[in-house]
């Protein structure tokens, strides 16, 4: 099955793939700016936005679909922007094949486990899975109880939507919950890629630390990191143009 996606603009192909519990949408403000310069190909992943619901939840799967994409619109090469899991999802894609990639951008996420950090994030989409809500006002209200950030609210609010029997979540939650595990745990290293790799973290965040570098370092040789300041995990959302700034830079 192929994934949903929406293409702007012309020019050199560039890839933009979201995050846990996003869609397309939450990254149209780096498609926008990029649109002006390159072919852009902003997806969905599979279980989210508009795309198909699998019960595979895997890197190389996600992976694999990315690559699929390229083959049915005939791109033998394209750069790979990717925020958060979506950015572990481009460096799985850098690791399945990595003569498909030209450029590498990996938005404030790192090839290594990480702890559970989304429970009260989960609970609060459980909750309003669980009851029959009226309007997004509705589910704010409920997700207030275990999210006191209102832009996360936001964020993730952006991903309900109307149907037929009422408003329900776009992805998939009870299989992404499932396999949340997996979706914490690092890409499948196979080997050292040499593809030219960005690595932009969020000066306020805490999914980049030094810790991290020689993980960084020993799958991904040839990378270099830039620090967005004042900015935290969000960082596309909160300084919009020093990121879109660094990634043209970076890619021409």
């Amino acid at each position: 099955m192929l994934l949903n996606y929406k293409q702007t603009g012309s020019g050199p192909a560039v890839v933009i793939i979201h995050g846990l519990f996003g869609s397309l949408e939450n990254l149209n403000v780096i498609a926008k700016a990029l649109s002006e310069h390159y072919t852009v190909i902003n997806v969905d992943l599979r279980n989210h936005g508009a795309s198909f619901h699998n019960a595979q939840v895997s890197y190389p799967a996600m992976a694999q679909d990315v690559i699929h994409l390229l083959d049915e619109l005939n791109i033998s090469k394209a750069h790979i922007v990717g925020h958060s899991m979506g950015g572990k999802v481009a460096m799985q894609v850098a690791m399945l094949d990595e003569t498909r990639v030209d450029k590498l951008v990996v938005l404030d996420i790192t090839p290594v486990d990480y702890h559970p950090r989304h429970n009260s994030i989960i609970k609060a989409l459980q909750s309003v899975q669980e009851q029959s809500v009226n309007s997004r006002g509705e589910a704010d209200l409920i997700m207030k109880e275990f999210i006191d950030e209102i832009g996360v609210r936001q964020f993730l609010l952006k991903s309900l939507s109307k149907f037929e029997n009422g408003y329900a979540w776009k992805f998939n939650l009870n299989t992404i919950v499932e396999n949340y595990s997996k979706i914490i745990s690092n890409i499948n290293e196979t080997h050292s890629c040499q593809c030219d790799t960005l690595f932009i973290k969020g000066n306020n965040s805490d999914y980049i630390l030094p810790e991290h570098r020689e993980a960084i370092v020993s799958l991904f040789p040839n990378s270099k990191a830039k620090v967005i300041h004042g900015a935290g995990h969000w960082l596309h959302a909160e300084k919009p143009q020093a990121v879109n700034r660094s990634i043209i830079d970076f890619l021409q």
